[in-house]
């Protein structure tokens, strides 16, 4: 900008010093109209802008950007492709076999010899102690109960029932007791029960059936305690020995074989075989515990059986249901290529990984610099776009490697989740590009087929195609919706092609097709639910404006329009004019209309602190900048401006907002206070007028253009410069007498030129043609707007009027073009 000398300085200054001034001030002038007036056509030397290239601080940023998307994109794509990406129980698609000749355990082989061991264990059942020593003693104490009565009345009726006794077992057990030698043998023959009963376990019916029927083992083992305690050692019997208490017939004739074996002879036979079928309770129960740690004990003593894998040798075939063998073998096979493998081709296969994803990333920051400024000029959003790239592969390859049946579901939901906000948050190109490069990327890390990368790639395209413009989150969840449908019918395809189609029957080709279809549906359906999740934590995080919080802001109810309609309601009105206007004109060459639309609402809330000192909030009366001299009006005018930038700050308002604020005047003269500058400074030299002043060549004596321009910044975009224009030509066309669609067309023209040669379209990447549809687009709405009214008059009145219309046309358009400028600046 340059710094401007006092005025009372320079009076002081010398008439040599003041006319080599003046020549210089008077070259730069020339200079700028020249300038201004001259198209430069022709590109920078290649030296140069290699050299502006290497000075610019987003190459440091992309290149940093670039070296840790490959080292981490390419440190999880050679992980993932070491894995087994198979499951069991899947159709394989293609045939496998050994690299690498390698000795393994056959795991089939040892499982089976395992579990024969297993079933080879003798079932354990623990005796019931109580049980059969409660047996014992009552048989053992009879006798010497019974010798106590006199009759067989006398003794107890439980008893009685217990032992089923007759008068002739009765008597002969009281003699038993009264002959020591007799009362022995009968504890003898107890005994000898006793034993038997030790090694004829009574079991119940549940338990006799898995004791007969369970396990390989003829025999069945017996244990009556820990064997510290030292009561009797574990025996072994054949289970055909066990009785069923449940079958009556059965544990009848097993009871009096056992009883006789004893000893026992009628009558006292009976005694017992009556008491052993009283109240029969069992008296071995089944260990499960003991029963299952023995035999994985046993199986545990089982050696692996070892087998030679040679190069060549299939692990599985295409078509094969994948068993647990066949995939552990092949996990085997990966473990033991690492370790045998030609280490120099492994290197060189890992290198050539993070080359491949280098270029990759290459191809997608060239594409990005060029096509996506938005992004390569902010190196936050950089960062940003490089993260969540890396996200995408990340999860994708953990996902699918944690569980490869849900391959479909981790890959696609990741890839259309990217396109979906990219697209949100920048545009459709960029989205198309970029989700394009992440299915390569997760198509390379899981070894997909071509058909998975097209599944993505229509994801991700029917999602972006639907995006085109957001105005409520209704469009996110039809866009899911339809992709979800999309995508279930294109993994049906995709399966129908790469399923084998002999040596698998139809209900297991019927799996794959159905979970294929489902897990692609649902990944449209969870990448658009998440993308409604996420997004105002992305906005916020990397201030991005979607167009709906666009559409928030532009309620007429936010806080802070309503504030701009209650302390300026005519620049409130103003601000509506100039949203319709540049609406219509961002529309005509492809802008973002709607941020455009936003941006007028916004761009003057700064004359809210001062509405009175700008004419379209004054309602008559005398004008307040008359009673100040034209610098404090200019700080007045300008002022709004950092005002504005202030209260959007305070308010919250999106960075993409700002812009309007601070860019809509650029860096533009405000004419009005200028002119009026200069007349006050030629008014206090009373001999000579401003042309007069400028024809001596003592400018020094007026006061600076450049103190009297906007600080600027210029339009950075497109949708800033159509604001400029149109707040422009909105404030000039109500100073039009008669603003019929010719003077309107003149107009925005004219104000277009003035700012197109003063270099305000400079920075924006503005074309002739765009400028001149602009012009259309806004001369056609301010046409509609201001449209001229029907006049009812005589013929002789039109005639008159005719003919004074003619005679005033060319002064008329003159001082139109004088008004608008100071309506312009006033209104600014």
């Amino acid at each position: 900008m340059g710094s401007v000398a006092d005025p009372t300085t320079n009076m002081a200054k010398d008439s040599t010093k003041s006319q080599s001034k003046s020549s210089s001030r008077s070259q730069a002038r020339t200079g700028s109209i020249q300038r201004r007036s001259t198209v430069r056509v022709g590109n920078k030397p290649i030296r140069q802008r290699l050299a502006d290239l290497v000075s610019s601080p987003n190459l440091f940023w992309g290149t940093i950007a670039i070296i840790v998307f490959t080292l981490v994109v390419g440190s999880i794509t050679n992980w993932t492709r070491g894995q087994l990406l198979v499951s069991v129980g899947q159709v394989m698609q293609h045939t496998r076999t050994s690299r690498v000749e390698f000795n393994t355990e056959d795991v089939q082989q040892t499982q089976m010899q395992k579990q024969a061991a297993r079933l080879n264990v003798p079932r354990i059942h623990n005796a019931d102690l109580p049980v059969l020593e409660e047996i014992r003693a009552s048989l053992a104490n009879l006798p010497r109960t019974l010798g106590g009565v006199a009759s067989l009345d006398e003794v107890d009726r439980d008893i009685r029932v217990r032992f089923g006794l007759t008068e002739e077992s009765f008597n002969t057990l009281r003699e038993t007791a009264s002959q020591e030698a007799s009362l022995q043998l009968w504890i003898d023959h107890v005994n000898s029960l006793d034993e038997i009963l030790r090694r004829r376990p009574l079991l119940d019916r549940q338990t006799w059936q898995r004791a007969t029927q369970e396990g390989l083992n003829t025999q069945i083992e017996l244990r009556f305690g820990p064997a510290e305690e030292g009561i009797q050692p574990p025996a072994r019997i054949s289970r055909v020995d066990v009785i069923n208490i449940d079958n009556t017939e059965q544990f009848k004739t097993e009871i009096d074989r056992m009883v006789r074996i004893a000893g026992f002879v009628d009558p006292v036979h009976t005694v017992v075989v009556n008491r052993l079928g009283h109240e029969t309770r069992p008296t071995f129960a089944f260990d499960q515990s003991a029963t299952s740690a023995t035999q994985e004990a046993a199986a545990g003593r089982v050696q692996p059986v070892r087998r030679s894998i040679t190069v060549g040798q299939r692990i599985f075939a295409r078509g094969d249901v994948l068993e647990q063998a066949a995939y552990e073998l092949a996990k085997t096979e990966i473990e033991q290529f690492a370790k045998q493998g030609s280490t120099p081709r492994r290197v060189l296969k890992f290198l050539s990984i993070y080359g491949m994803v280098g270029m990759l990333g290459i191809i997608l920051a060239g594409y990005i610099s060029m096509y996506c400024p938005r992004i390569a000029t902010r190196p936050a959003r950089t960062g940003w776009l490089t993260s969540i790239v890396c996200a995408c592969v990340f999860f994708a390859c953990v996902l699918s490697v944690f569980d490869p049946r849900l391959m479909w579901l981790a890959s696609i939901t990741p890839v259309v989740l990217v396109a979906i906000l990219i697209c949100i948050a920048y545009d459709q190109r960029t989205a198309l590009a970029v989700c394009g490069i992440c299915a390569i990327l997760v198509g390379l890390a899981l070894k997909m087929h071509t058909g998975m990368f097209v599944l993505m790639l229509i994801g991700s395209a029917g999602a972006i195609a639907q995006l085109s413009e957001i105005r409520d989150r209704r469009t996110i969840i039809r866009m899911s919706i339809v992709i979800a449908a999309i995508l279930a019918v294109v993994a049906l395809f995709d399966q129908f092609i790469v399923l084998p189609t002999v040596g698998v029957g139809g209900s297991q080709i019927l799996q794959p097709l159905a979970g294929a279809a489902a897990q692609a549906g649902i990944s449209g359906l969870l990448a658009g639910g998440i993308a409604l999740f996420i997004l105002p934590f992305i906005e916020r995080a990397f201030d991005i404006s979607t167009g709906m919080t666009l559409i928030e802001l532009r309620d007429p109810k936010q806080p802070l329009l309503r504030e701009l309609q209650q302390r300026a309601p005519g620049t409130y009105n103003h601000s509506l004019n100039v949203a319709s206007i540049a609406e219509s004109a961002a529309e005509s060459i492809g802008a973002d209309a709607l941020l455009t639309y936003v941006g007028c609402l916004y761009h003057d809330i700064g004359k809210m602190n001062k509405p009175g000192y700008f004419i379209e909030n004054q309602s008559g009366g005398p004008n307040k900048h008359d009673k100040l001299n034209p610098a404090m009006s200019l700080l007045v005018i300008v002022g709004h401006v950092k005002d504005g930038v202030e209260m959007a700050r305070e308010n919250g308002l999106p960075k993409s907002l700002h812009h309007f604020i601070d860019a809509h005047h650029g860096t533009t003269l405000v004419e009005y206070f200028y002119r009026r500058a200069k007349e006050q400074a030629a008014q206090s030299d009373e001999d000579r007028t401003v042309e007069q002043i400028m024809s001596d060549n003592a400018e020094d004596q007026l006061p600076e253009e450049v103190d009297y321009r906007y600080p600027g910044p210029r339009p950075q975009t497109k949708e800033v410069a159509i604001v400029m224009l149109a707040d422009a030509v909105e404030s000039a066309t109500r100073t039009l007498t008669e603003p019929t669609s010719s003077r309107i067309d003149a107009l925005v023209r004219n104000l277009a030129n003035k700012r197109l040669m003063d270099g305000q379209f400079d920075e924006c990447n503005l074309t002739f043609s765009e400028l001149k549809t602009i012009c259309d687009s806004i001369s056609k709405t301010v046409a509609s707007i201001y449209h001229g009214r029907i006049r009812y008059s005589s013929d002789a009145e039109e005639s008159k009027a005719s003919s004074k219309k003619k005679d005033a046309e060319n002064s008329s358009n003159q001082q139109d073009d004088e008004q608008s400028d100071k309506q312009s600046d006033k209104s600014a």
